[in-house]
């Protein structure tokens, strides 16, 4: 069975991946298939995660991180309640959140704020359309 990657070794990948090897850094306007599977390098300095290797990893190798399941949510607003507030809530409740009628929802990958979007309805089933990747820098700024 292989071994499950933890967050931190996730986030140590992207970050050494950032750092110079091509792999992190701003996705705004970029194919993703490109960063990941193209490009002008088959391979990525990543920095060693304490299983002895060089810290090279070919291009292939990162096809294990595909499988990897990430935590996905899409934020509508939010607000605070005491808890008689919330003890007050009955079917038919309303509750207001921060934002405004059609501004745009946040999208959370693991509890990190990354990008934008917009709520669609498609075949009966609510859909989210990506209007806007943050950049490194923009996540820096905004924290949620």
């Amino acid at each position: 069975m292989p071994e499950e990657l933890s967050q931190e070794d996730i986030d140590a990948l992207l970050a050494g991946a950032s750092d110079g090897g091509g792999l992190g850094g701003d996705l705004g306007g970029g194919d993703l298939s490109a960063i990941l599977g193209g490009g002008s390098s088959d391979r990525w300095d990543l920095p060693d995660l304490g299983g002895g290797s060089s810290g090279v990893v070919e291009a292939s190798s990162l096809d294990m991180l595909y499988d990897v399941e990430l935590q996905v949510k899409i934020e509508l607003g939010r607000t605070y309640m005491t808890v008689e507030d919330i003890l007050r809530l009955r079917e038919g409740s309303v509750i207001q959140l921060d934002k405004d009628a059609g501004a745009p929802v946040d999208i959370l990958i693991n509890g990190r704020f990354v990008a934008e979007g917009e709520v669609l309805v498609l075949n009966d089933y609510f859909c989210v359309r990506v209007t806007k990747i943050l950049s490194d820098q923009d996540r820096r700024i905004v924290k949620r």
